[in-house]
């Protein structure tokens, strides 16, 4: 597997303990319909998070959240909306990003809650 996979991975993992620490449920890990991957399916009381995790090694290329497309965020509802028909699910939704990069040797955990929205 190439490094930045493993690096992507690892951030995974790490969102993932992070969010478990802030008292959320993951549901699902890197679900997949379609043409369509959510990296994480969270719920804490009545609120679905679904959260984009982008992890970067630096930041020479820019802050890890700038890149999730519009392009993915259309991606994302569509995928939502499949999961919740199917799971006949009654919550509100909520898109999150999760941000990683490596600051001096530390890994920094951003949680952007309501990073979009999508109409």
């Amino acid at each position: 597997m190439a490094e930045h996979n493993d690096l992507g991975k690892q951030g995974e993992e790490f969102a993932a303990d992070f969010l478990r620490k802030n008292g959320y449920d993951i549901l699902e890990t890197n679900w997949v319909y379609q043409k369509a991957e959510i990296d994480i399916i969270a719920r804490k009381e009545d609120t679905l998070a679904i959260v984009e995790v982008k992890t970067r090694s630096s930041l020479d290329f820019g802050l890890p959240q700038d890149f999730v497309t519009p392009k993915k965020i259309k991606l994302l509802v569509k995928a939502v909306d499949e999961y919740v028909t199917i799971n006949d699910l009654d919550v509100e939704i909520r898109f999150d990003i999760i941000s990683i990069y490596n600051k001096k040797g530390d890994f920094v955990i951003e949680h952007i809650v309501d990073a979009f929205f999508y109409f």
